[in-house]
């Protein structure tokens, strides 16, 4: 069937939907709604689709449209939910259970008639999180559902009007209503809205008397302060007193009028060290990374039972088994964040085991360079040059070594240098549902993280070179097939970890582990007297410095307009497998 998918951003449930809909043999094209009606019409007259799905859509279809064609709406909320806020309500309001129902579109927003639905439990999460995984899932599923019922001819959407669906409008969800009251809201109620309002909008408060975004939100067990007082910064983010603890705010966006050169997306600790400090501040220097009337309090690797705390990193050990969990807003890596994850690497090594899982968390596993964070810098080619050395050198020691297995698992999307940095494990196990994006033409790079020698050796120089040039997004199932997963992991987003722990219990307990290991050995020294990977990084390397030290190269203008969230290339459709 011809498919047209029109999203107001390629975001990820849209890249899902994509691939999941061409592994079924449908050929799918996209279009962006963010070009305009125009640009919808245009697309619908050129691939004149059989059927038009909306799985991300922030404006309405124009009429003309869904009048001379199908077209399903994939709508973030249970049948007879009905508004621009679903899955912000559901979290605010602690919903136990949600849905996803996929509508026909029509002029009343919400209000066409059923083709499928799907309910999950909402986990204790972000809003962001939760929209990639367990949304994300039920939306897949539910899409599926209806193509299969739009393709058999015979299926009858059901009204809304139908007995048994109560129709409910939620209006917009307004910064009023996010606003925090530091003096009175529980830090329970103030992880609500933060967790309610990441990645997007974010939380609308005042800092060091600035107006910024609050992105993520975590429970902090030990600081404690007045309440709203900053208390010290971690890793990239900021602690904060409430009325009866603390909370960690990994991230800040400050407003776009408020004369901020980066007035995106980025770690805390790097927003606030460009606010004047408070009145009394005194002593040290500032940094671009932190500001210095602050302390910095880390966080042990290896946290002890009962702590609740926030951190970026951790390291865990069950017998035989190390286990190196990470998690990086939007999955993104900044040189800050590479060095810190290959010094937890190189503690984990010195561990006693045989089994090494790096990831296993639910969510992003890695989508390689942080764009924002280079964004933002004073110097972005040198700012990238620095992140992409820090990304090799992580990916270096995982593919160095050698004296156990490393598996990397996937709890979520990956992407670019993230995908890499998976590729350099011995095993990759990948949650289905899980998008993979094994390129980095779209951003007008040609990609390093030792992609020409992981990439080929697992999918052959042919399958490689197609992947790259391409550039098109790649579901879990078929990321087994062609050879960039070993073993997919049948699990739902909460459920996923513990599914890792059985599964690397199950290879550490394996009587063949000491010569798959002295066989992994033997093979790591052939391959470098055959070609060092010195030489592989050498070359990729000269031809991304290349690119980051070109003025004119697309790629400031593609991580500009991706960053700042501008329209970037061509509005014609993105043509999907034949």
């Amino acid at each position: 069937m011809d498919i047209l998918l029109v999203a107001s951003a390629f975001n990820s449930l849209s890249q899902r939907v994509y691939a999941e809909l061409s592994d079924e043999g449908h050929r799918v094209d996209v279009v962006l709604a963010s070009y305009g009606p125009d640009a919808v019409r245009a697309a619908v007259q050129e691939v004149r689709p059989e059927l038009v799905i909306a799985p991300m859509l922030k404006s309405a279809l124009r009429e003309d449209v869904w009048q001379e064609h199908t077209c399903l709406i994939v709508h973030p909320g249970p049948p007879g939910d009905r508004g621009p806020s679903s899955l912000d309500w559901a979290i605010e309001q602690e919903a136990p259970r949600w849905g996803v129902t996929v509508l026909q579109a029509e002029a009343a927003m919400d209000a066409g008639d059923i083709w499928a639905d799907r309910s999950f439990p909402v986990p204790p999460a972000g809003k962001s999180d939760v929209y990639r995984n367990e949304v994300s899932d039920a939306a897949s599923a539910a899409v599926s559902l209806a193509v299969r019922r739009f393709a058999d001819g015979s299926y009858k959407p059901r009204p809304q009007s139908d007995s048994g669906i109560q129709v409910v409008w939620r209006d917009f969800f307004r910064q009023e209503r996010r606003r925090i009251d530091w003096e009175n809201d529980s830090t329970r109620t103030v992880l609500s809205k933060l967790r309610g309002a990441d990645s997007q909008p974010g939380v609308l408060d005042e800092l060091c008397g600035r107006e910024v975004f609050l992105h993520g939100g975590h429970p902090e067990d030990r600081l404690r302060g007045r309440p709203g007082e900053l208390l010290a910064t971690r890793s990239g983010a900021v602690c904060r007193a409430t009325r009866d603890g603390a909370v960690w705010i990994p991230e800040l966006r400050p407003r776009k009028n408020s004369g901020d050169p980066a007035p995106f997306r980025r770690p805390a600790a790097s927003v606030l060290a460009g606010f004047p400090p408070p009145p009394g501040s005194h002593g040290m220097q500032g940094s671009v990374d932190r500001p210095y009337w602050l302390p910095e309090i880390a966080a042990p690797l290896v946290l002890p039972p009962g702590r609740t705390t926030w951190t970026d990193i951790r390291y865990r050990q069950q017998g035989d088994i190390g286990f190196l969990t990470f998690s990086f807003p939007g999955g993104a890596m900044s040189t800050t964040h590479c060095r810190r994850l290959l010094a937890a690497y190189r503690y984990a090594l010195s561990r006693p085991t045989s089994v090494l899982v790096l990831g296993g968390s639910r969510d992003f596993f890695s989508n390689g360079i942080h764009l924002n964070v280079i964004e933002a810098s004073s110097d972005p080619a040198g700012e990238s040059w620095s992140n992409l050395n820090a990304m090799n050198d992580l990916v270096e020691v995982v593919l160095r070594t050698t004296d156990r297995l490393v598996v990397a698992a996937l709890g979520g999307n990956a992407a670019a240098g993230g995908v890499m940095l998976a590729l350099a494990a011995d095993e990759v196990w990948c949650r289905t549902g899980s998008v993979l994006n094994p390129h980095y033409r779209r951003m007008g790079l040609y990609g390093s993280e030792y992609w020409t020698y992981t990439l080929p050796r697992r999918v052959g120089a042919e399958t490689a070179e197609r992947l790259t040039g391409e550039a098109l997004p790649m579901s879990a199932a078929t990321a087994e097939r062609t050879g960039l997963v070993d073993r997919l992991v049948p699990a739902s987003a909460q459920e996923f970890p513990g599914e890792i722990e059985r599964l690397a219990a199950v290879l550490a307990g394996d009587p063949d582990l000491p010569q798959r290991i002295a066989a992994k050995t033997t093979a790591r020294h052939a391959d470098e007297l055959q070609r060092p990977l010195a030489e592989y990084r050498r070359t990729e390397l000269a031809r991304m410095r290349a690119i980051f030290f070109d003025p004119e190269a697309p790629y400031h203008a593609l991580r500009s307009a991706f960053v700042r969230k501008l329209p970037a290339g061509s509005p014609r459709p993105l043509e999907g497998a034949r």
